[in-house]
């Protein structure tokens, strides 16, 4: 398991390996004859290539990015981690930032629950 097969809090493990090595285009049915049932682990969700990126209904894809880019527009909000998350320096004076769970996430303040 190296880092490299982690992004955006997605695991790929040897997923990734053998997704980067196979040889492109490649249309989606070959793909996931081949890495359908393999596992995509997103933090605390686990699921299979498949059922990741299959609601996409792909002809083909021309390289590994696009298998690569299509799994992690796939990937939902619950594999990131904690929403907003920032450990850069607090809000400068006058500067205007989201706290932590946005309008339409858990956590909104008081004042936005009326």
């Amino acid at each position: 398991m190296t880092d490299d097969n982690r992004e955006l809090g997605v695991e790929l493990g040897d997923l990734g390996d053998k997704l980067e090595n196979h040889d492109y285009p490649a249309t989606q049915d070959e793909l996931f004859e081949e890495y359908g049932d393999e596992e995509v682990d997103m933090g605390e969700e686990t699921m299979t290539f498949e059922e990741l990126i299959g609601p996409l209904n792909e002809d083909e894809y021309g390289s590994y990015d696009e298998v690569e880019q299509a799994m992690m527009n796939m990937v939902s909000d619950e594999a990131i981690g904690r929403k907003n998350y920032s450990d850069r320096t607090p809000p400068a004076a006058g500067e205007n930032r989201q706290e932590e769970g946005g309008p339409d996430q858990e956590g909104q303040s008081e004042q936005e629950s009326f």
